[in-house]
């Protein structure tokens, strides 16, 4: 009976989308199925496994308390399409007798009969992103890196999004995105990637949300079941500028950044060098 309990259990976690744990319920976005280590857990976590239509799409650990994620973990699968419109949020955020899928603001209003501010409580919504200066919404998992309408849309979740600096996002991020992932990932079958944000001490909408101090990401390049090669790279937020480090340095500096102990983002056979 006892077993039959935790097979249930598990059974209910992996159609869950606020998570336990990544291990158990989506687990695929992690090379060698291993999330990133504990020293990036924020005092007040969520982990969600971004649904869409049913179906998941990546993995997110976000920051209740700063309202933006800590990091979105995805596999690199760009393909050509149209950028999706409107935003979505994450309903479980506030309570699991929401909607396991995320939705639009409208919808959890009108058919949910769920209050904007109780929403606000639990995370960022469209109105704390209006009449930015300087700053833009920025996707930690951009939708260019994804081949279906589908995929790319579950992107467009508040979940998902950071203030970033306007230049930086239209500028050295984006041909990082674009161009510098295009030319490494040459030759890889797979290629995981985690990309997040380090909190600043600055804030939008009157101090609910945190504009991050530095955005970064990284990469663990697969060739057959062997990681072949790794690399990251780590942008202030406020500078049109982004350094390429290797997956090693990039884990030492946001040791430094993070303050909670030694960072590890891959499984110990990336390459760190």
């Amino acid at each position: 009976l006892l077993l039959l309990q935790v097979w249930v259990s598990c059974l209910w976690l992996g159609h869950s989308e606020l998570v336990t744990s990544f291990e158990s319920s989506c687990p695929q976005f992690f090379f060698r199925e291993i999330p990133p280590n504990e020293a990036l857990e924020p005092e007040n976590p969520a982990w969600i496994c971004q649904r869409y239509n049913n179906q998941y799409f990546f993995a997110t650990l976000y920051d209740r308390q700063e309202r933006i994620p800590v990091y979105s973990a995805y596999i690199y699968e760009p393909g050509p399409g149209k950028r999706p419109k409107g935003w979505l949020v994450e309903p479980q955020l506030m309570g699991p007798t929401y909607p396991k899928t995320m939705e639009k603001e409208w919808t959890l209003i009108n058919h949910y009969n769920v209050s904007l501010e109780k929403l606000r409580e639990s995370q960022a919504v469209l109105q704390d992103y209006k009449n930015l200066t300087g700053l833009n919404r920025g996707h930690l998992n951009p939708n260019g890196h994804h081949h279906s309408y589908t995929s790319r849309m579950a992107t467009f979740t508040l979940t998902n999004i950071v203030p970033q600096d306007e230049k930086l996002n239209g500028g050295a991020w984006n041909n990082y995105e674009q161009q510098t992932m295009i030319r490494n990932t040459k030759g890889c079958n797979t290629t995981y990637v985690v990309v997040g944000a380090v909190p600043g001490n600055n804030y939008i909408a009157k101090g609910r949300v945190n504009k991050p101090s530095y955005l970064w990401s990284s990469a663990c390049c697969v060739v057959g079941n062997n990681p072949r090669k790794a690399w990251a790279v780590i942008a202030e937020n406020d500078q049109n500028e982004v350094q390429l480090l290797t997956l090693g340095e990039l884990e030492d500096m946001l040791t430094q950044l993070y303050g909670r102990g030694q960072v590890s983002l891959f499984d110990s056979e990336c390459p760190r060098e």
